[in-house]
């Protein structure tokens, strides 16, 4: 199994009042390897209205690797590749932002709901270095994919 050149990856969503707190959790969990806790942080939104932050962070090679088989789902993945350069930034962290509904109906996509953010490894940390690592790596998900 190749290498994976991740730090970690963080994954947040939020709760709103609007929202079943348990849909929103099952959404999250879509993308999480199956023993992933989760962190529940509960807020006031403006108007005085409950917003509940969900957010898990997998620092294992194993975690990472699951969280990254599902983006191999991404129907979009060839557009994440063209726009590496810019989901990338100079801290060589990649940013995501998925479709919670989606998500919660099993379905990975990019849209608006869900949060990632990956610290991608780069010596020396250099934003070209992050994205080439990245590049390397979602191209061999594409691959396995097809």
């Amino acid at each position: 199994m190749p290498r994976i050149p991740f730090h970690y990856v963080d994954l947040r969503t939020f709760a709103y009042a609007t929202e079943d707190e348990k849909r929103v959790e099952a959404a999250l969990r879509e993308l999480l390897p199956e023993d992933a806790a989760i962190d529940r942080v509960e807020n006031v939104g403006h108007h005085g209205d409950r917003i509940v932050v969900l957010s898990a962070r997998i620092e294992t090679a194993d975690g990472m690797r699951h969280v990254l088989d599902r983006l191999a789902d991404l129907a979009e993945l060839d557009r994440v590749l063209a726009e590496l350069d810019r989901r990338i930034d100079e801290k060589c962290a990649l940013f995501l932002r998925l479709d919670k509904q989606a998500a919660f109906g099993g379905e990975i996509r990019l849209g608006d709901g869900i949060t990632l953010r990956s610290k991608v490894e780069a010596y020396p940390a250099k934003k070209a270095t992050a994205v080439e690592n990245a590049r390397e790596t979602l191209e061999r998900l594409d691959d396995a994919s097809e």
